[in-house]
């Protein structure tokens, strides 16, 4: 199966794409959308959508996990950031996937190991996990880890009888 991480924000959404055959996961693609600051809020959400599309397009990806919102100190950037993790959601839906939707600690307690994990563990992590891989920034990073987050808890819902 082929999943698709994502890392939502305005300024930078980062997505990441592995395929998983059991145990094994592979990375496939990584990236970092930019958005130009200088256009207004719902031309950036519109570019994000696009280039959105185009990722599942190409890798059509059977399933997706997005990370959830933190709450900032700053509420207007919580709202921007609840609005690119809709665009995030929305496009997942609108290519049939499931999606599944984890917190920040969650996502680095699975891959490192404890919920308090820095960036740049979270970034080596996922280059250990994921070996060859040549990751495009911190934001790629998340995303990947959000992919393997949900390869793992996919999996254990699987050995279970249960589902996501």
């Amino acid at each position: 199966m082929i999943l698709l991480g994502l890392d939502p924000g305005l300024a930078v959404t980062g997505w990441g794409i592995i395929a998983v055959d059991g145990n094994r996961l592979t990375h496939v693609a990584n990236g970092q959308i930019k958005s130009d600051t200088s256009l207004s809020l719902a031309a950036r959400l519109l570019a994000l959508d696009g280039a959105l599309t185009d990722i599942i397009l190409e890798y059509r990806p059977g399933a997706a996990a997005v990370e959830e919102v933190f709450v900032n100190v700053n509420p207007q950037s919580t709202l921007k950031l609840g609005q690119a993790r809709g665009i995030c959601l929305l496009n997942a839906a609108r290519a049939g996937m499931d999606v599944g939707e984890y917190a920040a600690r969650l996502v680095k307690k699975s891959v490192v190991g404890t919920g308090g994990a820095s960036k740049e563990q979270v970034h080596a992590m996922v280059a250990r996990l994921l070996p060859g891989a040549a990751i495009a920034g911190p934001d790629a990073a998340d995303a990947l880890a959000v992919a393997i987050t949900h390869a793992h808890h996919s999996a254990t819902a699987r050995r279970i009888g249960g589902g996501r």
